[in-house]
């Protein structure tokens, strides 16, 4: 008789802030046997609402890091514990399709005949912006948002950046910790105004939360040999000069609404 096959979650546990998840998530992490999460998952997430019988396995990719896990070895986890009868959880940071690799997972399971569900959460750049006081579209500001990765392997031709920089869109860029200057002088190169302001928000909804605020043309003096936490997000264009007047979320402040609510909750 064949071990019955559970329905696999994939889910999205948001940009940081434990209470920023799911109902439904909630009651997927008090159910599941089985928690494959990615490193950028709050680990209070966790602690606080996953059964304390769940086997958690850490199986989060890290760019630059060839000792931790592959694709390849995730999907194996994955199908394996679930063929086992297994109510398996794969928990990823932010929203659950926003510059993973949910298509390899998907694939994998559909392979397999596994059935499946996607749990949204909200991603790195809503979670980030939001924390920051940056409101991606804000009238009068920008009308529309383009989001992009920047690392080694995110490859754009010269036409596409010469879209990216001529354009008034907020851009928001994934992965651009490890080179800001070197994204900076790519915008100035084709054409974006030098004045444009430029975000980096590091640990976003955490207690760890720090926002930089520079301009393209300043970027290489301001951050030049600046290591940023991972992870982190690059906010580009007008609606960066918000922050000023609509940073509520500030840790290190002591006056600050932050610390209001972490008094009276």
């Amino acid at each position: 008789m064949s071990t019955p096959h559970y329905i696999v979650t994939l889910a999205g546990a948001g940009p940081g802030d434990a209470e920023l998840i799911t109902i439904k998530l909630q009651k997927r992490l008090a159910k599941a046997d089985i928690i494959i999460t990615d490193r950028l998952v709050n680990p209070g997430i966790i602690d606080q609402y996953a059964s304390q019988k769940a086997l958690i396995i850490l199986a989060g990719k890290q760019g630059y890091n060839s000792a931790s896990l592959s694709q390849d070895e995730i999907n194996t986890l994955i199908i394996e514990n679930a063929l086992n009868g297994k109510k398996v959880l794969r928990l990823k940071g932010g929203d659950v399709a926003f510059f993973s690799n949910v298509l390899d997972e998907l694939t994998a399971l559909q392979e397999n005949n596994i059935p499946f569900e996607i749990i949204p959460g909200i991603t790195a750049a809503s979670g980030a912006s939001a924390y920051a006081g940056i409101p991606l579209t804000a009238r009068g500001y920008s009308k529309t948002v383009q989001f992009a990765t920047f690392n080694p392997n995110s490859y754009y031709s010269p036409e596409k950046w010469k879209s990216l920089a001529a354009s008034n869109d907020t851009l928001v860029f994934y992965m651009a910790a490890k080179n800001v200057p070197g994204l900076a002088e790519l915008l100035l190169r084709y054409s974006r105004k030098p004045v444009t302001p430029l975000a980096v928000i590091e640990q976003a909804a955490t207690i760890h939360q720090q926002v930089h605020i520079t301009t393209l043309n300043n970027c290489r003096n301001d951050f030049s040999g600046k290591q940023f936490s991972s992870p982190s997000l690059i906010i580009v264009g007008d609606v960066v000069k918000l922050h000023k007047d609509f940073n509520w979320f500030d840790p290190a402040e002591p006056g600050s609404v932050f610390r209001e609510l972490i008094e009276t909750h």
